[in-house]
């Protein structure tokens, strides 16, 4: 086997326990001839060429030779392992990869463009794995051991990390690493096909008149993207207070408070729950709040906010469609410590929901708005919804490319007559619904 295919990078494939024991012999030689205590003195950047330069006089000296390329690969491999992350360095500086997911020291997988792909990487043992794992979570005063044995956390860098080690993950220590995208306008996303230009108008509208929209979907979907888009056409002048586990909104406007909740220490102490936080913003007069996703009985002080005052509100949650969003945030309403009857939810749910889209990843990686619904039902009623853009895919061809076109509804007269009220014109493709044609609506939910 050639000594190329055994420091092998990522893009160039091949095994990587020898090129793993490559590594750790240079590795070794070097920290036999830096000075430790200078090196901590020097910046990043600085210690970082200080290395390349050391370890390039050794390999020089001790051996092997080398094509050009070869070195600079060897080089490279080394002083990542030495200062960085070690083979998931180049991952980290791959702008295309959008997911590393670590199953255990012999199987690596990124995301790239929505689809999941097997790389020919691999640490050298478990031990390197969990040296890896320790150095990230170093880095945001977080520890990892059977005691304590999964990390969520953001990254100083803005990256989500998890981390879950046996006994509790059988396959081996497990880590996760998920790059947020760079903030999507919503005309970006046009040109991407998630939604076309009269759902784009018509959302537009909904934001600036201030209806309340859920943000829908499964993992991975672009909910924080779109939810991203459509803050953005929010107005300038007006207070917004976000509200996430891991900060991942970018929103451009001047006048904005980002909170961010933060787990239990060592101790298991001083945990501030989203809840808290949506409570404590009511305090902060808010012109809008924005809720990155609600997963438990922070939903009922949610609710509560976007029926009491605080129109224009949005939030995102985990779900299949539209019906099921509502159905979860009836669920999740109820998960609070305030004894609510389940009637009463429908009765928030009804008064506080204005607008729910829905998104989906297709099986070719896209992303796309498959629906926007109007929630038309009221007090206690069972739920009801009207939708008013559907995505109608055509069947998949050899290319394997999710197609189709986007369907406009018109729209039930009172939600026209709430556009009209706030000068906010109806996109020409969307007509007004005959009163009758009202309560033709989806079957009743709930």
């Amino acid at each position: 086997m050639s000594l190329r295919s055994r420091i092998a990078t990522p893009d160039e494939g091949g095994p990587a326990r020898e090129d793993g024991h490559l590594v750790a012999v240079y590795r070794a030689k070097l920290l036999e001839e830096i000075d430790l205590a200078e090196m901590s003195s020097l910046a990043a950047a600085e210690r970082r060429v200080r290395l390349e330069r050391v370890l390039g006089h050794i390999i020089s000296r001790e051996g092997p030779v080398l094509s050009t390329a070869e070195r600079s690969q060897l080089i490279r491999r080394v002083v990542d392992e030495a200062l960085g992350l070690g083979v998931l360095e180049p991952l980290l500086a791959d702008a295309s990869i959008t997911e590393i997911m670590v199953n255990g020291p012999d199987s690596i997988f990124v995301e790239r463009s929505g689809r999941v792909e097997q790389l020919p990487l691999r640490f050298a043992s478990n031990e390197q794995l969990m040296q890896t794992i320790e150095r990230i979570v170093s880095t945001v005063n977080r520890r990892v051991d059977e005691s304590n044995p999964m990390v969520d956390a953001r990254l100083p860098t803005g990256e989500r990390v998890n981390v879950i080690i046996p006994p509790l993950a059988l396959t081996g220590p497990t880590l996760t690493i998920r790059r947020f995208p760079r903030a999507y306008t919503l005309p970006e996303l046009i040109g991407l096909g998630s939604l076309d230009e009269q759902t784009l108008m018509l959302l537009a509208a909904f934001v600036r008149a201030r209806f309340n929209v859920i943000v829908s979907g499964g993992t991975g979907s672009g909910k924080t993207t779109l939810l991203n888009a459509l803050s953005g056409l929010i107005p300038a002048h007006e207070r917004i207070i976000t509200i996430e586990d891991s900060a991942e909104l970018q929103l451009q406007q001047e006048h904005v408070i980002r909170l961010e909740s933060r787990p239990p220490n060592v101790e298991g102490k001083g945990q501030i729950t989203i809840r808290d936080l949506v409570r404590n913003s009511l305090r902060m007069r808010p012109d809008r709040i924005i809720v990155g996703e609600v997963r438990g009985g922070e939903t009922l002080d949610m609710l509560q906010a976007m029926s009491t005052g605080h129109d224009g509100s949005l939030a995102t949650v985990h779900a299949n469609s539209a019906e099921d969003a509502l159905m979860r945030l009836q669920t999740l309403g109820s998960m609070s410590e305030v004894q609510i009857p389940f009637e009463a939810l429908k009765d928030q749910i009804n008064s506080a929901v204005d607008v729910v889209v829905q998104l989906s990843r297709h099986a070719d990686g896209s992303r796309k708005v498959t629906e926007v619904a109007l929630l038309v039902s009221h007090g206690r009623e069972q739920f009801r919804v009207t939708p008013v853009t559907r995505f109608v895919p055509r069947p998949v061809g050899p290319d394997r490319v999710v197609r189709g076109h986007f369907e406009h509804l018109p729209l039930p007269r009172p939600v026209a007559e709430k556009l009209y009220v706030a000068n906010e014109p109806l996109p020409p493709a969307f007509g007004v619904a005959e009163a009758i044609d009202v309560l033709d609506t989806r079957q009743a939910i709930g």
